[in-house]
């Protein structure tokens, strides 16, 4: 029986479908999931920053230079926590997000609520050279989505509302409300419309208001601008913006390749050993790769390197501004290999902060370039600093309007608007030529799983082979003698077409009733043609779990046939029929366009 708590959740369900509009609430809940997805990210930072102070104040690793062990002691906690509690492999927290929305309908297990408040700042806190924002995301995703299943939330406004999560995490930690929403627009393919721009608009100021409440003013950078654009200097913004497009295709790259260097270790212990030992050989080379990285990024707004860049091997030639220049030049090397090697190494985290630190290296780098290369110009190195962030971000996650947005709000830097749209432009353009798809979005759209902007091409995304699959045609088999295989199977089916398998299951062909209508009257043949006889190969097969709707719709338009036959595990499974294929996209068409 219901208990009392179930019955009265129950009638206020009823209650809110009667005296709620679907609207209005869909309003008040991006609000609500805009404070959680805020509150999420807030304890994230708060843990990761109380792990780094605890390491910083009681163990005094780093004025020991043994902080660079410290890594494989998070990766470790992080390895246990995942192999005892989690029990399941860690996922790319943007990637798992888009997958739900496109092949999940938008439902996250609930376990992703709190596992990367968990696992993100022992690995950040221990100086894994991954971000706190994928992290943040994930969680208030799972929180937004769980909250919808909870609340009996259709499918369509579930999307809606993890989008709105994801701005209000965002919001919380930058404090960047309207970058927010951009990166909401363009990352998780949202329509711009006023159906989703005011729920993600109240999320977003949700998410900021909530960090205010809780951090006040603590922003993440303390800094004013100091010089404007001048248009002298343009000619170096589009220098900038060809630099951060090689670099934002390098760092993808990078990270692919390194994953696929990881891949012949199979056990995780030896993925942790390997890949911790070569973090802390990088952090002790180069400390700045250590965690996060948004201390580094300040001291460089600060036109202080030599903090940014800490205690190194190379402290004696410091004043030589070329091995300052060699050194900020190495991080902008290894920050994509030091952020990957966490992730490989089992460690978890995001990719978007070390986009901005490895962006603001390799600005830093270019305007030092320009300022000491004896021609005579003199650039912002502060302004190269910001806008080499824009670049990457715009770069690596094809994501250009939230690059210039973001780093206009952090900064209060709107004066720099038109090198920040040169810059991204640039760096967009030049990289989505070379690469088609982020680090966020590749394995996606290799498994057919990937929203993007275009609706058809969304509606064939979301649509699943197992809604359009049919099993109710009458099996034959090989063997099978005409009269036999007319009694049992012809008569007694609404079909016209008829599968061919044989003991193990196997498809070996089709029959037709065309292919037997002329002999189907002809006794003399009952008990002695077989079925055989009149099988042919269907034009094409559908693959179960390998073809994307994509090539199953490719294969309906080159074959010209209305029915297909879906092969699993090399055995016959079941038809798809055009007109349920068709069906079923026109269905989904509709519910996208709502």
């Amino acid at each position: 029986m219901p208990t009392a708590q179930q019955k009265r959740f129950t009638q206020f369900i009823k209650w809110r479908y009667k005296h709620i509009s679907d609207k209005t609430f869909t309003q008040i809940m991006a609000v609500v999931v805009g404070l959680l997805a805020g509150l999420a990210a807030v304890t994230l930072k708060n843990l990761t920053y109380f792990i780094e102070s605890s390491l910083e104040s009681g163990i005094v690793f780093s004025s020991n230079h043994l902080y660079f062990i410290l890594p494989i002691i998070g990766l470790t906690l992080v390895y246990l926590y995942v192999k005892f509690v989690h029990k399941e492999k860690l996922e790319h927290a943007i990637s798992s997000i888009l997958f739900a929305l496109s092949k999940k309908k938008g439902v996250i297990d609930l376990k992703k609520i709190y596992t990367p408040l968990i696992t993100a700042p022992l690995t950040v806190g221990f100086g894994g050279s991954v971000g706190l924002l994928g992290p943040a995301v994930a969680s208030g995703s799972a929180i937004s989505s769980n909250l919808g299943r909870l609340l009996h939330i259709n499918a369509k406004t579930r999307s809606l509302l993890i989008a709105c999560a994801s701005a209000g995490a965002i919001a919380s930690i930058f404090q960047s409300p309207i970058a927010a929403i951009i990166f909401a627009v363009e990352v998780f393919s949202m329509d711009f419309t006023m159906l989703s721009m005011l729920p993600l608009l109240l999320a977003s100021i949700s998410g900021v208001l909530t960090s205010y409440f809780f951090l006040g003013n603590e922003v993440l950078f303390n800094f004013s601008l100091a010089d404007s654009f001048e248009i002298k200097d343009t000619l170096f913004y589009i220098l900038l913006g060809v630099g951060t497009a090689f670099a934002s295709i390098y760092f993808t790259k990078m990270y692919f390749g390194i994953l696929k260097l990881f891949d012949p270790l199979k056990s995780p212990k030896y993925r942790l050993l390997v890949g911790g030992l070569a973090i802390g050989i990088m952090l002790y080379f180069i400390p700045p790769l250590y965690g996060e990285g948004f201390g580094f990024i300040n001291n460089l707004l600060e036109d202080n390197h030599t903090a940014a860049l800490g205690t190194t091997p190379f402290d004696a030639y410091m004043d030589n501004i070329w091995v300052v220049i060699a050194l900020l030049f190495g991080l902008t090397i290894f920050k994509a290999v030091a952020m990957t090697t966490t992730f490989a190494a089992g460690g978890a985290g995001g990719i978007f902060i070390p986009t901005m630190v490895m962006g603001s290296a390799l600005g830093n780098v270019v305007a030092k370039v320009i300022n000491h290369s004896g021609l005579g110009f003199t650039v912002s190195e502060s302004n190269f600093t910001l806008i080499g962030m824009a670049g990457l971000i715009a770069g690596v996650l094809h994501a250009p309007l939230t690059a210039i947005f973001l780093i206009a709000e952090i900064t209060g830097g709107y004066e720099l608007f038109v090198p920040l749209m040169i810059t991204a432009a640039i760096s967009y353009l030049i990289t989505k030529n070379a690469i088609d798809h982020t680090i966020y979005t590749r394995e996606l759209a290799e498994q057919g799983a990937l929203l993007t902007h275009d609706k058809d091409e969304n509606v064939l995304n979301v649509m699943q082979l197992d809604d359009v699959i049919e099993q109710d045609f009458k099996k034959v088999r090989p063997t099978m003698f005409l009269g036999e295989m007319l009694h049992e199977s012809v008569s007694k089916s609404t079909r016209n077409l008829y599968p061919v398998v044989d003991q193990e299951g196997i498809l070996v062909g089709i029959v037709l009733l065309d292919d037997i209508r002329e002999f189907m009257f002809d006794t003399a043949l009952y008990r002695t043609t077989t079925v055989s006889t009149f099988m042919h190969q269907p034009p094409e097969v559908i693959l179960y779990g390998e073809d994307t709707m994509h090539q199953v719709m490719r294969k309906f338009k080159v074959s010209g046939a209305w029915n297909l036959p879906v092969i699993k595990d090399g055995k016959y499974l079941g038809f798809v029929s055009k007109s349920k294929l068709l069906t079923a996209y026109r269905r989904e068409l509709i519910n996208f366009t709502k």
